[in-house]
């Protein structure tokens, strides 16, 4: 059983290894295949490692441990993923609900042994529930399965996002990539950071330039990094130039 310990904090994962060694006197088969200090760490580290269980933390600064589970669950043969928290007693009530394990720091032998037993992966409903009890305030990266595995796009790069029919085409500096969610899904997730200029697209507040119209009387928006334009419906033109202005 390959295992990768994600911490941002040494001692804490100082700690865990301490604790695998141990256990690997009883339990042949356990090894420690590497270690990460943050998710996105975690998410990289699992596509080259391939272990079958994830001891992460949960509090990480960057992309924190729930976000990173959301990616892992992505992969093809995603692993176990254990969350390591320092969450009070009386909190743990959320995580255990979700039937996605758990272990309350300072990580002890005995609970850890225990977790590793009755391992399992977490679906994606239960990452989303973790993920609303945890208040994470939305996504730090955008995922994307492809054929070289899990892609990861920062959300801050991201110039829009754009329906077709089934999926969803995020455009960014190095290219576009085709995703599961919804516009809906994440037009509520990532709030005033993109706008709905059509209802088929969210562009990028930050990346915003002007807002064009051509000689047929159609509505345009351009922007920054982004050499065509893109079309803008009647119903949101007013209220895009009156966002625009007070850039």
């Amino acid at each position: 059983m390959n295992i990768l310990v994600v911490d941002d904090e040494d001692l804490a994962r100082d700690r865990v290894l301490r604790i695998v060694e141990r256990l690997q006197q009883r339990q042949n088969g356990l090894k420690v295949v590497g270690q990460a200090c943050n998710g996105l760490e975690a998410v990289r580290e699992c596509q080259s490692l391939a272990p079958d269980i994830v001891l992460m933390d949960i509090r990480m600064p960057g992309m924190d441990g729930l976000e990173a589970a959301r990616h892992i669950a992505q992969m093809e043969t995603p692993p176990a993923v254990i969350f390591c928290t320092a969450f009070e007693e009386h909190a743990i009530a959320a995580f255990d609900a979700q039937a996605v394990g758990y272990l309350l720091k300072p990580v002890r032998e005995n609970d850890l042994e225990d977790a590793l037993a009755r391992a399992s992966r977490a679906n994606r409903a239960q990452l989303a529930a973790l993920a609303e009890d945890g208040d994470n305030g939305g996504r730090t990266h955008i995922s994307a399965r492809t054929r070289r595995g899990i892609e990861l796009v920062p959300v801050d790069e991201v110039r829009y996002f754009q329906a077709d029919q089934k999926y969803v085409t995020v455009r960014w500096p190095d290219g576009e990539l085709l995703i599961d969610d919804t516009l809906r899904q994440l037009e509520v997730e990532f709030g005033e950071r993109f706008v709905r200029i059509h209802r088929n697209a969210l562009v990028g507040v930050r990346f915003l330039e002007s807002l064009e119209r051509d000689g047929q009387g159609h509505y345009h928006v351009r922007m920054r990094g982004v050499d065509d334009t893109l079309d803008v419906s009647r119903r949101h033109v007013a209220g895009l130039r009156r966002f625009i202005q007070t850039l």
